[in-house]
């Protein structure tokens, strides 16, 4: 089996979301814009943490699945490339995570 990626992700939702083709569920998310696909990842966050509480491994793969969709789905609706995302998280691995996070903290 061939390795899957997100940035292989990322390349078709960004061909489907700019194709126009109405059969396409992520070309019609994207013209239907940032609220609605931000509305659709907070959906399936909260069902990925629902099939992690109740220990439902299989549950938990699609929703993940369905969650990593939607995420990727918003952020080329924001223009935000995923390898931005990448380097965010590369540049934090430079520091423990409560470092970073009290960084971030306002106070």
């Amino acid at each position: 089996m061939a390795e899957f990626s997100l940035e292989d992700l990322e390349r078709i939702i960004d061909k489907r979301a700019r194709s126009g083709d109405p059969d396409s569920w992520t070309a019609k998310l994207y013209a239907k814009g940032m609220e609605k696909a931000a509305q659709k990842m907070g959906e399936e966050a909260v069902e990925t943490v629902i099939a992690a509480v109740k220990g439902d491994r299989a549950e938990l793969v699609s929703e993940s699945a369905d969650l990593l969709y939607h995420w990727l789905v918003v952020l080329t609706i924001a223009g935000v490339p995923l390898r931005e995302v990448f380097a965010e998280l590369e540049r934090r691995t430079g520091r423990s995570g409560i470092a970073e996070k009290a960084a971030r903290d306002d106070g």
